[in-house]
């Protein structure tokens, strides 16, 4: 409660204070605590403004030990810590415009080396980026398009993002290995995935490839999302030479997806993604087609329709063939209900208008289920004991997904 001379200075009790006092009681405060101070009045705000912008506090609030965290809880309390961080930068710079208050922000963490992607990309256990990644979507929850927009130009300028994902597009794929796990980690911790909403995750892949020409943001695409070796660093060269599972795909499909389904996203249709599924399917030599085909199934019944239909207008049956056999051998390896693929066909025969390009499709298709099965059949033959084991359970699969399609063909029919 004010006393009457107090009233008629209109100077509150925390403000007649000496400073060092004041800083003893927020000092005895959890950040938390602070931050709801802070919305006390404007000039409550600026004393707390000052007491963190001390060296002081900022050794003591700010804590940078991201590589030697050993335990869950320490994870947490770590990740609970920065969000309200988030919360005190958000409440204690609440009237100031953006800008001033990115370079407030700026002074608190420009020291921090994880923050500033000077750090060599290390395993998961560094919680650098992850907290930030917290940090940085407390502070701005609720923020405008515009603003987010700004925030993204100085996140750029904060750790000259552009600058080095203008080398890893540029250069051959895994030249800068360390580089790409940096990048891939600072945008998926940071940017993307501290966001549960889609519209929100999609705003900032946006952010992240709108710069870039079609060919680099499905090298940008790959590096966010595509499968990684043991070691950490990106599997290039697996797509082109082994044969990957659902679980290493589902990443990218997810992004594809994203960008493919938000109709907010009005910088994407689906021309371009079509446009980025064929850049992406040749990094950085052309996928087997069996990994094209599970990650077109994973990409969804209408995306995979897509491009089936743009290959059928353009005349490609021998690329349609080949990929809707393999759609068929994915959805009886990996469990998918074989009417799926037959409506898929269906629905690609009716893009033919003409009845002898209808039955062309067909031909072609019938002659492509023969041509894989024989090239399955003499890599059987020709290969080492784990490849004959392998080339056998496909062939063994070919021969089943061939035999539970045409049922389904049949079944068909026969119900007309």
């Amino acid at each position: 409660m004010k006393t009457r001379s107090q009233c008629r200075s209109g100077v509150s009790f925390f403000e007649r204070l000496p400073s060092e006092v004041f800083d003893m009681i927020l000092r005895r405060l959890t950040v938390l605590e602070v931050s709801v101070f802070s919305m006390v009045s404007k000039a409550m705000s600026c004393q707390i403004v000052d007491h963190v912008s001390t060296m002081a506090w900022a050794k003591r609030m700010i804590p940078q030990n991201f590589h030697h965290s050993r335990f869950p809880d320490d994870k947490q309390s770590t990740y609970r810590h920065y969000k309200a961080l988030g919360l005190l930068f958000k409440r204690c710079t609440l009237l100031l415009p953006t800008k001033d208050r990115l370079k407030f922000i700026h002074t608190k963490f420009s020291k921090i080396p994880c923050f500033m992607m000077q750090c060599k990309p290390t395993a998961a256990s560094c919680l650098g980026f992850s907290s930030y990644g917290v940090f940085l979507q407390t502070l701005i929850a609720g923020w405008n398009e515009l603003e987010c927009h700004r925030v993204f130009i100085f996140l750029c300028d904060f750790t000259d993002l552009p600058r080095k994902m203008e080398i890893v597009v540029n250069g051959r794929p895994g030249a800068s290995r360390y580089l790409e796990l940096q990048i891939r980690q600072f945008c998926r911790q940071v940017l993307l995935d501290p966001w549960s909403s889609r519209k929100e995750c999609g705003f900032w892949l946006t952010q992240i490839l709108k710069p870039w020409p079609m060919v680099s943001q499905a090298r940008l695409l790959f590096i966010l999302y595509g499968p990684l070796l043991p070691d950490g660093s990106l599997g290039w060269q697996q797509l082109t030479s082994t044969v990957l599972s659902s679980s290493a795909l589902s990443d990218l499909a997810k992004a594809v997806l994203l960008l493919h389904t938000d109709l907010e996203l009005k910088d994407w249709n689906t021309s371009t993604i079509l446009a980025i599924l064929e850049e992406i399917r040749v990094l950085p030599q052309v996928w087997r087609v069996e990994n094209v085909a599970r990650l077109l199934v994973l990409c969804g019944t209408t995306l995979c329709y897509s491009v089936l239909a743009n290959k059928a207008h353009n005349g490609r049956l021998f690329e349609i063939s080949k990929l809707l056999v393999y759609l068929i051998l994915v959805c009886e390896k990996d469990g998918y209900c074989m009417s799926w693929v037959v409506t898929l066909v269906q629905q690609v025969c009716k893009v033919f208008t003409a009845a002898a390009d209808k039955w062309s499709f067909i031909q072609s298709l019938e002659n492509m289920f023969s041509e894989v099965t024989m090239e399955i059949y003499e890599a059987s033959l020709a290969g080492n004991p784990q490849e004959d084991m392998e080339s056998f359970q496909t062939l063994c699969s070919i021969l089943g997904s061939s035999a539970h399609f045409h049922t389904e063909i049949l079944h068909m029919f026969l119900k007309e």
